[in-house]
Order: C-alpha cells, then structure tokens, then sequence
C-alpha cells in the first residue's frame, strides 16, 4: 500500500507568494526594506528563473548553466509576470495602477514607513476608482528591528477608507489575499494587507484554491460622469457599505473554541468572564498559549485562575472592524483583554465600553507583544495596572544597537564629520548609525531622502549626507528644489552602489542627473585613492565596541580621512550655494563576500 505524502508546510510569506500566483498576478512593484524584501525575492526568483528559460529556448544558454536553477525544457510552465524593484513606494504604487487599469492584477509591496509615501495616490485611487485588483502587501515591524521607528499601517484602511487584512497563519495569509483580489474588483478599489516577521516565520498548511482566470476588469470610464463630491458620495452609499458586510459575514474573522472542556465548541455563545480579541500574528501566538492553558488545566487543577474559560475573536480583516460581531463578543464577556501589534488600532474603537483592556490600561505593551506579555496580562486582568516601565537595562540596549561596519569604507569620512562644527543631516541609510555616540557624526535623520531637504533650512550651511539609494528614492526632489532655490548647503553623496541596509539591491547612478541640475559636482573615489592615512599621532587601538557599539573583540586601526578629501570637504564648505561630492567606496557587505 502507498504511504500517503504528508501536505507541505508553508511559511506565511511562501503562503503570500502561492496566492498571488494562483490569482493570477501579472504586474509586481517592490521598494526594498524589512521584512518585505524576502517576499519579494520569491518572485524575482521565479522571475530570474523565467529569463533563464527563455535564453535556453533560444539556445544562447549552456544547458549546465540552466541546469543550476532547475529547469529542463519539459519543466512545467512558470507564470507569465513581471517584478521588479522600484526606488520609490509612490513611483511603485503609481505604477502598478497603470497596471491595474489595464486589466492586469498588481501586487505592491513596501515596508510600513513606505505607506507614508503612497498614501497621495492611495487616498485618492479610491474614489476614483481603478480596474483589474490590485493589493499592496505593508511589511510592518513591531519592535522596531529593521526600522527608524514602529508604525501600525492598519490606520491607513481608516485613512483611504479601505480594507484592510492581518492574517495570523499561513493558511489564513493564503485566503485573504486570494480573496483581496475579488474584493478589490467587487469595489473597484486598492486592499491593503498587512504583514510582519512572525508571520513571515510561521509555519503551517495551506488548502490552495482553484486558480484564478483572466480576463480581469479594466478601468471603466464611466466615472467621469461623476463630478468629485458625487464619486465620495457614490463610494459612500455603494462601495463602503460592501466592505462593511464583507467584514461581517467573512470568516478571516471568527471565534475560536474556548479552551476550557466544558465550554463547549461553542462559537462563544453564552457569558464568560473573559475574551480575547487579536489580529494579525497576535492571533497564532494567542491560540498557542490558551491551547497550552488548556493543556494544564486538563491535568491538573489550578485554584489560583479563576477564570479558565477564555474566548477569542480572531480578526483577519480590521477594516472595517465587524462591529456587530464585536458587539455581540463583548456582551458574552465581563472583561476583554484585546491582543494587537504595534498600536491600540482596534482597542480604541472599542474601549468606549469601559471593560476593555490592553495597551492604554497597561496590560500589554506597546510595539511587539511577546508570550511572557500575554501571560501578564492574563494573571493581572482584575487589577489597575500603572504604565508598564521599560524593563530593558541600559546594556542591553546598547549590544542590541547595530553599529557602522568595522571595515566601512565611509568610517574616516564619519570621523571627520564628527569633528566639525557644522550640522549634519543624514538619512535613514547606513549613516543613521553614526549619529549615536561614540562616532556621533550625524545630527538629525528624519526619514529616507530627506537629508538634502532638511540641510537645507539650517541657519548657517551644513551638510547633508545621503546614501546614492536614499537619493534615488526621494533626495533629488530635495536637490532639484536646492538648486532652483539657491539653497547654502553641501550634499555629500556615498555612492557604495548598493541599498546597503535592505539587502544589497542595484542602485541607479543619478551623477549626469545631478550634473545637469548644479554645475557645482565632484567625484572622489576612496578605493581608487592610493593615500591610506592612519592617525599615527595617537597610537591608540580601538575596538570595535568603541566605534559601533558592538563587542566583536577585534581591534582595529583608527584611520584618518584621505587629506584630499577632508580639504576638498572644507573648501566647499567655504563657499556660498549648492555643492555636490560624490564620494565612491564600495560596500564592504555585499562586494567582499563577507558580512559585518
């Protein structure tokens, strides 16, 4: 007898790769930052993939050099799309409407601060309408691992009026998107769903749906019949009301089993003492615990819980909230304990009942919510809990800090910064790192291609430091409005040709851009340079925890920046207008083979 074969685990992002490929997803835009960027490789691979086959067919390719990615002329058809990476979340999103609008189905994804930058064309795609579904997938990151700060992009389903999906599993993951894509048509409207690394890490089995078939809507002209006030109107009285009852009547959001035996299977009918609502990856490391509560409660009895019996709602699409399901869970339960990374998105929609707790009573934190929270939450559910202290120890924060690599070729150039009296602006690339003591060389960084901007309003003229993708990504706007303002500032552009932070992706050279817009441009290339100065005046070793804040032991030697470089620095500090220095080195990360 043939052994059945044991269904495959997927993780939460292969569960988002499945699913886009069985709704027939043709157009994918991509901007690069955690913890998107492994997502949208999956596709760039299969992309990759496709290129190879094509060259193989056309015999231009050593059949050993197709062999290295698998794939054999009988291999079975990839699907016909196209990925790509974009420097810019507006550009992506804008692009992908074009898509969408000619009837192909498009995926955009960014990480949760790039929503920031598509919220312009989002806001407004929704009451003008587009074509064939279109998805953006937000990569959010509680705990702020790979992030300037921690942003929940649910608010921005409020804010364009849009639904919005946090998915707990892979499974539930691979049916909310397949069913984001029927309702964008249904509502002629963008779905935003939203991600974050637990779920990328979750593990589990996923029931594929049959695949979706073409062809899908284009953009119906029709709506320009409508001036502006009647397309929010009609949105109002037509689409929203769609999204409302799919929020109702979906079941991404359900109520799971109570844990104790004699609950019942029950769909939480009856009074409890206490439910918990969740969202997104909250839900899977809710049902964990209660599974293991249940586990213990079966063997042995514990007197000091009183309240064994706990209820979840599981929400897997929280925009709209399903407000009558809410309703109707929060009058089966005495206390509600609501479980959601990073903001209070759905506490403070509900916790006008007064029996709600969570982040505002400071049960939970705010940012990522670990097991040990939940836990504490659970045991002190009956007492007034004051703002919970940040129980992180000062040593601790400084190992999690991630410093500038040792071998940076940008190092002496960081050094020196941190020694003149000018101010500096960086920008959210590698030079975010040097602001904090000991190197200290940045002042302020506000977000990605900003530093130009921001130099620009200093009283005297300063600096700005901006990475050559950070540049790409929005900084030319800042030079272009320099120039033509005759701004007093000195942008030093680090060309090490890669998006260094986010994975090593080409960058685009801007320097003939640049070039045309202010006559005022140098090039110094510091690998090029034969000069290999080091502060022989002071003999001193530093380790490496006092240049980066890490403790790798090694010592290495502090070098000074390259004579050339540091007066070519000063003199255009000296002058009045706009001056530009693109200073060439090579990433050491991704050009050497070894990671810092």
């Amino acid at each position: 007898m043939k052994e059945k074969k044991e269904a495959p685990e997927y993780t939460g992002f292969e569960a988002l790769y499945l699913a886009a490929l069985d709704s027939d997803v043709s157009f994918v835009t991509g901007v690069p930052g955690y913890p998107v960027t492994s997502l949208m490789e999956l596709f760039l691979r299969k992309t990759a993939e496709k290129k190879l086959l094509k060259a193989s067919e056309e015999k231009t390719l050593a059949l050993e050099e197709a062999a290295a990615f698998k794939i054999i002329r009988d291999a079975p058809k990839i699907p016909d799309y196209s990925a790509r990476w974009l420097t810019n979340e507006k550009v992506a999103l804008e692009t992908a409407l074009g898509a969408s609008v000619s009837g192909k189905r498009a995926l955009v994804l960014v990480k949760h601060v790039g929503m920031n930058l598509l919220s312009d064309p989002l806001i407004t795609s929704v009451t003008h309408t587009i074509g064939a579904g279109l998805v953006i997938i937000a990569g959010d990151d509680p705990g702020a691992k790979g992030s300037q700060n921690e942003q929940d992009s649910r608010w921005y389903g409020r804010i364009a009026e849009i639904a919005v999906f946090d998915p707990a599993s892979p499974d539930m993951a691979y049916r909310a998107l397949r069913r984001a894509y029927e309702l964008s048509e249904e509502t002629r409207t963008p779905v935003l769903l939203r991600v974050t690394d637990g779920l990328e890490k979750n593990k589990g089995k996923i029931n594929r749906l049959q695949k979706s078939s073409s062809p899908h809507p284009e953009f119906d002209r029709s709506i320009w019949k409508n001036r502006m006030v009647e397309k929010h109107r009609l949105f109002h009285s037509r689409t929203y009301p769609l999204l409302e009852a799919e929020a109702e009547n979906t079941d991404l959001n359900e109520i799971r089993k109570r844990t104790a035996k004699n609950a019942g299977e029950g769909s939480g009918s009856g009074h409890g003492y206490l439910g918990i609502i969740s969202s997104g990856f909250m839900s899977s490391v809710v049902e964990e615990l209660l599974k293991k509560q249940n586990e213990f409660h079966a063997e042995v009895s514990h007197p000091e819980i009183s309240h064994p019996e706990i209820s979840h709602l599981s929400i897997g699409l929280v925009n709209p909230l399903p407000l009558e399901k809410i309703k109707a869970f929060l009058n089966s339960n005495q206390k509600v304990l609501v479980v959601e990374e990073s903001e209070p998105f759905i506490e403070e929609q509900i916790r006008i009942t007064g029996k709600v707790c969570g982040k505002k009573t400071g049960h939970l934190p705010y940012g990522q919510v670990k097991t040990e929270n939940l836990e504490f939450a659970l045991e002190h559910i009956e007492e007034e809990i004051l703002k919970p202290a940040d129980t992180t120890s000062l040593e601790a924060k400084k190992k999690s800090r991630v410093g500038i690599c040792n071998d940076c070729a940008y190092l002496p150039l960081y050094r020196f910064l941190s020694t003149l009296d000018v101010r500096v602006a960086g920008d959210m690339g590698c030079s975010v790192r040097s602001a904090p003591e000991p190197l200290a060389a940045v002042d302020v960084s506000f977000a990605l291609g900003s530093a130009i901007s921001v130099a620009c309003g200093f009283e005297k003229k300063g600096i700005a430091v901006i990475g050559d993708f950070a540049l790409a990504h929005s900084g030319i706007l800042g030079l272009l409005s320099a120039a033509a303002t005759g701004c007093n500032v000195l942008v030093l552009v680090l060309q090490n040709e890669v998006a260094a932070m986010t994975g090593g992706q080409d960058v685009p050279d801007l320097r003939k851009v640049v070039e045309a817009v202010t006559p005022d441009v140098s090039v110094f290339d510091i690998d090029a340079s034969e000069e290999k100065a080091v502060d022989r005046a002071s003999t001193e070793k530093v380790t490496d925890k006092a240049d980066n804040g890490t403790e790798s032991g090694n010592e290495v030697e502090k070098t000074i920046l390259n004579t050339k470089l540091s007066e070519l620095i000063l003199a255009k500090l000296a002058l009045p207008g706009l001056s530009v220095i693109f200073i060439k080195g090579k990433c050491r990360k991704y050009f050497s083979g070894v990671l810092c």
